[in-house]
């Protein structure tokens, strides 16, 4: 444990009401966990919010990007900064708390001491649970990862999460300048593409609550594009 080095990344638009919050709580975990908030030109103040932070903790990074650019490419730009610097697991996570950042230790865990390559935090798995979310959104949701599982021919039950663990190995292997999408598709890519390059990826569950601050930046256009998305990475070829 002495020598592990874990990041985790929060991509950012407009969170001023969370972002505080959000890094306290990852810093307050027992695992001595970093904070990366790639930060994409938000209007609100939450990159200086970050900056007031960081004159108090060594533990927080800020990278600012001057656009909205979609949440793959803030991902993508995280994992080469972390990977750079040597950190040995990296985690996706969302500002708006509606990842527990309680469960980082349990997939840092199953990375760490039960062998997964890479963990995914699951509301669709037996224990898993969506707090506060409408009817319609959690089918569709549901039925997207459905829908990427049998395209796909992948067991994992939550194709679309965005809370996840990545051993360094993962991301490694994975030609990041070869991503193609940048929303929910950029999430079911990620899983599938370390999938079909052979590590092991597991599941455990969370209780996902929906935001209560700020604004969801879901719309139908992200929808679109891993229905589509779906079907063109199922003829996508990786190298072994």
């Amino acid at each position: 444990m002495i020598n592990m080095k874990s990041l985790v990344i929060i991509p950012t638009y407009n969170e001023i009401e969370n972002i505080s919050s959000i890094i306290k709580a990852v810093l307050n975990k027992k695992d001595n966990f970093h904070v990366l908030i790639v930060d994409d030109g938000s209007p609100d103040g939450t990159a200086n919010s970050v900056k007031n932070l960081i004159k108090k903790s060594d533990r927080i990074f800020l990278e600012e990007r001057r656009e909205k650019s979609g949440l793959g490419t803030a991902y993508i730009h995280g994992f080469k900064w972390a990977l750079e610097r040597g950190y040995n697991y990296i985690f996706e996570m969302d500002a708006d708390f509606s990842h527990n950042p309680d469960d980082l230790p349990r997939l840092l865990h199953n990375c760490h001491k039960n062998g997964a390559d890479m963990c995914i935090g699951s509301r669709y798995v037996m224990g898993g649970k969506v707090i506060n979310w409408p009817k319609t959104r959690y089918w569709l949701s549901y039925y997207a990862s459905l829908y990427a599982r049998i395209v796909l021919g992948i067991k994992i039950k939550d194709t679309t999460a965005g809370f996840k663990c990545y051993s360094s190995k993962v991301l490694e292997k994975i030609d990041l300048d070869e991503i193609w999408f940048v929303g929910y598709a950029f999430q079911i890519e990620m899983k599938y593409s370390a999938i079909k390059l052979g590590f092991n990826v597991k599941e455990i569950p969370i209780h996902f609550k929906d935001r209560e601050l700020g604004k969801s930046k879901m719309n139908i256009g992200i929808f679109k594009e891993a229905f589509l998305g779906v079907l063109k990475l199922r003829f996508k070829k990786f190298e072994k």
